[in-house]
């Protein structure tokens, strides 16, 4: 651990450079992240190597790779800048017409789907030069808790991997803040003049060849263990990963799919496709937003929590 006279000799700069080096693996292109030239980055690694007792990178052909010191300190060096620039952004005011930050949330591709586009129009009118990153959130495969299929967007919050999660979860613990956004259940998609539409029975359901969206492309989904409650079955055709596929596939074939109402509903006239309620509950679940108490101090996330807040839908 460094004293506190080796700290006030420390170049805390240093951190920074480390933490860009890291994303980018190669001595370039940090440079111009950082403004620099790659001299003065490859002389700023030299005194991190100094300063932390081990060559950090190593050179290759296609740019450097890290050591196992450095793979070993990364994730403390991203804290500590994180909290730094945390500090610094609480201290100044939040202005959305002014600001050009950026702002990461982490949604399953169905939700951040519906929600995304009214996003986009409201920072086009309130906050244009405010930019967000999306980042997927997956289920944690075989988890049959909710709690436990979602814990993994509670520890990237944490983390500050993303701003915001949204997901179908809201038993959180209490340093969390949630807030409902939309309730949402499950219809059959499928082409516009499909004629699943005229006899929406669960017989003729079960008789439909299926579309599934899954990730592990595993066809056995939720779905099929309510059909199971009833001592029923239906045949899958095909398995996509991402719900946009999805609608993509089913414009131009006779395969139905059980797909979100809300998703399908914002999409059925962009990709000609249409839906009935499921001939069987499918069940229902709360999409909500989730964020780290700690996190609403800073002006610009408490702002993006109230202004996704608004957009609920009913």
């Amino acid at each position: 651990m460094l004293n506190q006279i080796d700290l006030s000799r420390a170049d805390l700069n240093l951190l920074v450079l480390f933490e860009v080096v890291m994303e980018e693996r190669h001595v370039g292109r940090s440079a111009q992240r950082l403004n620099l030239s790659p001299s003065a980055v490859s002389h700023g690694l030299g005194r991190l190597r100094v300063l932390l007792g081990d060559p950090l990178f190593l050179r290759t052909p296609r740019g450097v790779v890290p050591t196992d010191r450095a793979l070993e300190i990364a994730e403390a060096v991203r804290e500590v800048l994180d909290r730094v620039r945390r500090i610094i952004i609480s201290s100044e005011a939040f202005d959305p017409e002014r600001s050009s930050r950026r702002f990461t949330i982490g949604a399953p591709d169905g939700a951040s789907s519906v929600f995304l586009h009214p996003l986009l129009h409201k920072l086009a009118s309130n906050a244009p030069r405010v930019s967000l990153g999306l980042r997927q959130l997956l289920p944690r495969p075989g988890e049959t808790s909710i709690a436990s299929a979602w814990a993994d967007a509670l520890v990237d919050l944490e983390k500050r991997a993303i701003d915001i999660a949204i997901i179908p979860h809201d038993d959180v613990p209490a340093r969390f803040r949630h807030e409902l956004l939309y309730e949402e259940d499950f219809v059959v998609a499928m082409r516009a003049g499909h004629p699943f539409k005229l006899n929406p029975s669960l017989a003729r359901y079960c008789e439909m060849k299926h579309l599934v969206v899954s990730h592990s492309a595993d066809p056995f989904g939720f779905v099929d263990s309510v059909l199971e409650q009833h001592a029923l079955t239906r045949q899958i055709a095909l398995t996509v990963p991402s719900f946009m596929q999805a609608l993509a596939v089913l414009a131009d074939t006779e395969l139905v799919c059980a797909l979100p109402r809300h998703f399908v509903q914002m999409f059925e006239t962009t990709f000609g496709v249409e839906c009935v309620d499921a001939p069987i509950e499918f069940g229902r679940f709360k999409m909500s937003l989730v964020v780290p108490k700690a996190a609403l101090s800073d002006p610009g996330i408490d702002w993006l929590v109230n202004t996704i807040g608004s957009m609920r839908r009913a």
